[in-house]
């Protein structure tokens, strides 16, 4: 088993050596080598490749400064601050900081992000303050969950979409409507797009039947098959791919837990051609639900 999760990458130019450790068979590696503040554009270029490749990716001991993590985040794209959640720090509009003490524990399953047209592409973290027990996060591989699900299975999803929206953040006004597979613009590769945080209905069936489908769609994209639960110590950097993961936070803190975050932005969600017009039954508990998905594709013509 440590043959298959471990490597270490052949030395970049500057003489640095990047080490590679894999920490699950589904997902997730910890590299060691580099210092990320200041990186040379060969390591951000490996970075991004091993990004794609294992998903999400945790540097310990990086002792990085406000500054350099906003920094940092604008290497792999446009920084954006978070639209619901108040920014402590005016003078770093880009970056949000999540507090155990003011419950800022995000203990349901989700991709940042995913009520907005162009979402997160990737999140870059930095653990502040670690307690000593609890507090872990987790991640599942959306590609992997996608590929293991039933061929008949696949072919429902791969024709439907589904609305996400704010209202967990108490902006149910922002939504968005997405394949339920998308493609990953840089493998190719088809993953599941929906989560129990963000995700609200599948907009081509009935509300009772999207309950069904997406409860267990929700489900089974994070069996522990296909997920890596990690340890936090303080000033690690995580980086992960919202694109092809979600992630959940253990609500478990035994102490104080500060995590500081900046969301490169610019994800365009593409995916099959719905198969089926939007469910409409014009009548009964799910007509509202209904004209607001008729109304949305009204006003969005292209997606529809």
């Amino acid at each position: 088993m440590a043959d298959i999760l471990n490597e270490v990458d052949t030395p970049l130019g500057d003489g640095e050596r990047i080490q590679v450790q894999r920490l699950s068979l589904a997902l997730g590696a910890e590299i060691t080598g580099v210092q990320l503040a200041g990186a040379s554009g060969e390591v951000i270029d490996r970075v991004r490749d091993l990004l794609v490749e294992h998903k999400v990716l945790f540097f310990p001991g990086q002792d990085i400064t406000m500054a350099e993590h906003v920094a940092l985040g604008a290497r792999f794209g446009p920084l954006e601050g978070h639209p619901n959640l108040i920014n402590p720090y005016p003078d770093f509009p880009e970056m949000f900081e999540l507090a155990a003490s003011r419950g800022g524990i995000a203990d349901e399953w989700h991709s940042d992000l995913t009520f907005l047209e162009s979402p997160s592409v990737m999140s870059v973290l930095k653990m502040v303050k670690c307690p000593e027990l609890g507090g872990e996060t987790q991640w599942t591989n959306l590609e992997m969950a996608y590929e293991q699900l039933s061929a008949p299975m696949r072919d429902l999803v791969d024709g439907l979409t589904a609305m996400h929206d704010a209202r967990a953040h108490g902006k149910p006004e922002l939504k968005q409507v997405h394949p339920v597979v998308r493609v990953h613009p840089v493998s190719g590769r088809r993953s599941l797009y929906v989560n129990e945080h963000f995700t609200d209905r599948l907009v081509e069936l009935s509300r009772e039947e999207s309950d069904v489908l997406l409860r267990h769609l929700t489900r089974w994209v994070h069996s522990d098959k296909f997920t890596v639960r990690y340890r936090w110590s303080e000033n690690t950097i995580a980086m992960w791919d919202n694109r092809s993961t979600q992630h959940f936070v253990f609500n478990n803190v035994d102490g104080e837990r500060v995590v500081q975050r900046v969301t490169i932005m610019g994800d365009t969600v593409h995916g099959n051609h719905r198969k089926w017009p939007v469910f409409t039954r014009g009548t009964g508990a799910s007509s509202r639900l209904d004209r607001i998905v008729e109304d949305y594709f009204a006003a969005h013509p292209d997606e529809a």
